[in-house]
This record gives C-alpha cells, structure tokens and sequence, in this order.
C-alpha cells in the first residue's frame, strides 16, 4: 500500500510535511505535485510495476489529470483491455487514470480491489476523491469551508495549523464501543470518508455520494451443498486475485477458520508459502497454553500445508517498548491490547514478504461471533409462551434473552455498561444517551434484511469491521511498510455473501456454518474441532505485571497529561487499577481503553476546547 496528501492551494513545504510524517506507509520513493489549486503527496511501498515510472503523483499521458492512489485494484488487466488510452506503464495506478477519463465518478463502480485515492482534473478544476467499497483504506480529510485537506493518517493532516480539539461525541462513542464510528475521528472538525462512497471537492463545495452497500435483495435458492461448492469457488478466485503482486506474498497464519481457508485456498496456487503467526511470552501460572492456542494450532496447520512457519513471542517487555509507538501509529484511539502483537507480527513478516494476506471479514460476513448465536437464541426465546418465559426469567441470565431486537440488543452485546463508566468519567463529560441514538439512527432505522441478526451483521460489517477491526490491520501493518489484504472480502464476495440465508451461517448450535461446509474437505480435520475463541492477548495478565502496572498508575493519573486533567474520577480509578491488579476485580476493557486515551491524548497534545 502507500500513503496518499493533499490539499486544494499550493504550499510545497506543507504537502513535504505531511510526506514526512506518514513516510512509514510508502518508504520505497515519494512524490510531489504542485499547481495554482492543487499540493499533492505521495508515498510509495513498491507492489506492482516497480518501476520509478509507476511513481506517484502520477499525471495522464496529456496532463489533463494527477492522482495519487493507495491500494490495489485487482482486476485493472481485466479493465485495461477495455480502455482506450496510451498506457506507458503496467501499474493500477493508471488503469485508474484511464477509467476516471472514461467513466468519470462512475469508475469506481468498476474496480475490484481496496483503495483511496484523490484526482486532480485541470480541466474541471475539481478534486476526485474515493474510499473503497468496504472500507479497507483509510481516507481521512479536513474541511473547513476553506481548507480541504485529505490524507491517509490523521498525524498528515495535523501538519496544518488546525485546532486539535477532543471530539466530545466521539469520545462518548470510544468509552461505549471502544473505537470511533464514521465519520467522526477523535479530532474534531477532521472526518473519516465513509466506505463505498466518493466525494467532489469544487468551487468550495464538498459534495459526497454514496456509491455502493450490500443489499440482501433475494435469497439464493440452492441448497447448502451448491451454495457451498459457489463459496468455495468464489473464495479461490478471490484468493487467486489477490496474489498478484511484484514482490512476495505470505500468509498471517492462526488457528481459526478464517485465515486456513485463505491458506488453504492460496496452497492451490502456490507452493513454498511463507506463514507468519504470533504468540505470548508467559509463564505456566499466566496461562501460558490457554493463550497460546490458536499459536500452537497455527503451527500444526503450516506443517499441514507445508508452509514455510515463521513465529514471534511477544513478551510484557514488548508492551513497554511498543505500545506508545503502536498507539501513535493508531491516529486515534482503538482499545485493544493486540496492537502490540499487530505490530510485532507485521515487523516479523516486512523481513521475509511485502504483502501479508489475512482472514478478516470471515466473521461478519458468514455469521462467526458468538453474538449472532446469543441474538439468535433470545429471538427464539421471546416467540415461547408468556407464562414459560415468566418462569425462566427468575434466572438474570435468561432474563437478559427477553432482550428486544434492535438497538437495545446491539447495545446489549456491543457497548460498555454505564456502571463502570460513571465511576471513572466525569458528570460533564459523559452523554449517556448520545451513542445509543448515534447507532440507532445509522443503522437501525431502515434495513432490508428480514432477520435482526442479519441487521446486526451489516452494522458489524458497515461499523466495527471498518472503523475497528480494519483499521486496526491497516494501522499496524502499515507501521512495518507491510501491505496487508483482506481476500474475504472481495466486494463481489461480500454481496454473493450477503445473499446467503441466514439458517446457512448461523444456528443454536453452530456458526459460519456455510464456510465450514464449504471447505469441510480441505482444512485439517482437526480445524473444526476447535471452538470459537477469537483473538485475543493476555492484556489482562499484562496489567498484573510489576513493570507495566507501574507503567498503568503513571498514565492513568492527574499528572500524566494536564490536558485530560478535568476528564477522569482519578481516585476511582485507581481504585479500578488496584482493585485488578490484586485480583478483586475484572477491569481489562475500561482500564486499557484509558490507557490508550491518556497515551493519545499527550502524544497528539489534545485540548478539550
């Protein structure tokens, strides 16, 4: 991938600047491009076409148009046969000029692949911006009614002289689900781009569209076994489109479904595959086996394939080292202790491969998390008979099933319980309502599939997939110049996906059924044995440390960063830290969700006004 700047007046130290500082995204060249209306920036990670022809910014054969691209289009061989134009070299990149002067806007409708990218027309005197269909690559921008700034990092942006100010709402939403929701960013007044849309920056006026959503419309009426065999394929090609690449391709291997269906798809095509997983340092006392599962499975499936196995330990030492540098790396705050194996893993895999294919999506697409499952048991439970539900419900945790669909559900599974946010967050800070309208009013209002846990998975999929999960894999990856790509989801696959009846992805007693049965013959057997853990990392022990407990009672005071100073009860909590720290109370999600903030919050010296 690379890293895309720019803005609409020319200052050439400036869009320098922002090069500079997001210099980890493309360390192979860098580019500028100035006009009268226009600086634009490039960095470059070299993936297809290494010449220096494929350079960015890179201007059409007239220097009618200038573009700067980050992403890959996997089907520009396909499109490049459709289009009338001098090409002069075999990058994407220009295929993407090529079908701009062709379709214009309509262009990104025919692209295949993850990209963010910005055209400057000279004709129109307007600038073309686009963010792909999932939202696999970042596209933030900056506007103020004269300013229009876009960058792939948010640090990029900050270079202008722009107030950096907490966004009070996205705060709010951070403390509930642990990420910021599009498109909002943690700075006010600096926006995300939503996925699947692309915007016109003209006359000073920024014009945005919606350009694609998946849309359930029929069910496929196959049975499981043919809608299996149609997935099965669907992946492999997928996978194979993916594999196109100038410099090598490995595989971040664990022991899920997800990521050994991508192996095991990308064995079809290539033999001596370089396979990267990550594990913890700990000792027997800390669980060293319990969180080194899917570790030792990820191993066992690598000798399966006859991968070549490559393994990092991450040891609480790596904490300290890393997770400041990961958290800047962030832009803004996601809570989640794997930011550090992230990093470490991508750091591994930059020494042997450029490009690293993962298995996200596998989840929000084929129905993988246990909250589907706990969705789809309270919808049954609500249909038994009032006075049999009146019974069951002396249990409090069946009575949480009678539950109603829709946000109340979403919140139940999805946000922070106010309890524990009262004590630690300040009266004036905290909106206990604001989050629950945020989403209903996104994602619950109007929605065409007919189940609640198909809404549930496209909120999950237009949501918490975008704005945490991959941007999570892209920040970090991105850290080591390491390209990352997401082949489940391929925007064909994702609509075919979304198609599929529900009773195919999810039951009371299984999920992602359909993957499984699609790939039931080609996984080891001992795959499908496994249950669903997810990946997580030993955060909790990591806050029981010595070393990094200290670490924790420094950031999570008044005296850490003044600028937070007014935000947290800190007598509660240190109590909270305490209270963790000698094992009297569970508070990994809140305390780790602080630490992020804090550590943001002072190396980005954010103000509250």
């Amino acid at each position: 991938m690379c890293g895309i700047n720019g803005f609409n007046f020319k200052d050439e130290n400036l869009i320098l600047k922002m090069n500079q500082v997001i210099r980890h995204r493309g360390p192979d060249a860098a580019g500028i491009f100035l006009d009268e209306n226009i600086s634009l920036g490039h960095n470059r990670l070299k993936i297809i076409d290494l010449s220096e022809f494929a350079n960015q910014p890179m201007t059409s054969f007239d220097e009618k148009q200038v573009i700067v691209f980050n992403g890959e289009i996997y089907n520009f061989l396909e499109l490049k046969k459709e289009l009338d134009y001098p090409f002069k070299t075999n990058s994407d990149t220009e295929v993407i000029l090529a079908a701009y002067r062709k379709y214009g806007p309509g262009c990104v409708k025919k692209f295949n692949g993850v990209f963010a990218f910005a055209i400057w027309d000279r004709e129109k005197k307007e600038i073309f911006v686009a963010r792909d269909h999932v939202g696999v690559k970042p596209f933030y921008y900056f506007w103020d009614g004269k300013r229009f700034i876009f960058s792939s990092e948010i640090k990029a942006i900050l270079e202008h002289n722009i107030p950096i100010i907490l966004d009070l709402e996205a705060f709010n939403h951070y403390l509930r689900v642990l990420y910021v929701p599009e498109p909002l960013t943690m700075f006010k007044g600096v926006k995300k781009m939503p996925p699947g849309s692309f915007a016109i920056f003209k006359d000073g006026k920024l014009e945005i569209t919606k350009y694609w959503e998946i849309r359930r419309g029929d069910y496929l009426k196959f049975s499981k076994e043919e809608i299996a065999k149609e997935l099965e394929n669907r992946i492999l090609q997928s996978v194979k489109n993916q594999l196109i690449s100038d410099k090598p391709v490995g595989v971040y291997l664990s022991g899920g479904i997800d990521s050994n269906v991508v192996l095991s798809s990308m064995s079809r095509w290539r033999k001596n595959i370089e396979t990267f997983s990550v594990g913890f340092d700990l000792t027997e006392q800390e669980g060293r086996d319990k969180f080194n599962q899917d570790f030792n499975l990820a191993r066992e499936t690598a000798k399966y394939y006859g991968a070549n196995h490559n393994e990092v330990l991450v040891s609480s030492g790596d904490v300290l080292d890393l997770f400041e540098k990961a958290v800047w790396h962030l832009d803004e705050p996601v809570s989640n202790p794997t930011i550090v194996p992230m990093m470490k893993l991508a750091m591994l895999a930059k020494n042997k491969v450029d490009v690293v294919l993962g298995g996200d999506g596998g989840d929000e697409l084929f129905g993988g998390y246990e909250r589907y499952h706990l969705s789809l048991l309270a919808s049954y439970y609500q249909k038994l008979p009032f006075l049999l539900r009146k019974i069951f419900n002396r249990n409090e945790r069946l009575k949480k099933l009678n539950t109603p669909s829709g946000i109340e559900r979403f919140a139940l599974f999805m946000f922070q319980k106010d309890g524990i946010l009262k004590r630690v967050v300040g009266d004036n800070y905290l909106n206990s309502g604001i989050s629950k309208d945020f989403f209903k009013n996104k994602y619950f209002t109007d929605n065409s599939f007919e189940q609640f846990e198909e809404n549930m998975m496209q909120t999950d999929r237009k949501s918490w997939l975008a704005d945490y999960s991959l941007m999570l894999s892209d920040k970090m990856s991105m850290s080591a110049g390491l390209e990352a790509r997401v082949p489940l989801l391929d925007k064909d696959l994702a609509e075919f996906a979304a198609k599929i009846p529900l009773k195919y992805k999810v039951n009371l007693f299984n999920t992602k059924i359909i993957l499984k049965e699609a790939f039931k013959d080609k996984l080891p057997k001992f795959i499908f044995n496994q249950p669903k853990r997810g990946w997580f990392s030993p955060g909790a022990k990591w806050l029981r440390h010595p070393s990094i407990y200290s670490m924790a009672q420094e950031v999570l005071s008044p005296n850490y960063y003044a600028g937070t100073g007014n935000l947290f009860n800190w007598d509660e909590l240190a109590r909270i830290l305490k209270n963790h720290y000698n094992k009297k109370e569970y508070n990994l999600t809140i305390l780790w969700a602080l630490l992020t903030f804090q550590v943001w919050a002072r190396l980005y010296n954010i103000k509250l006004s």
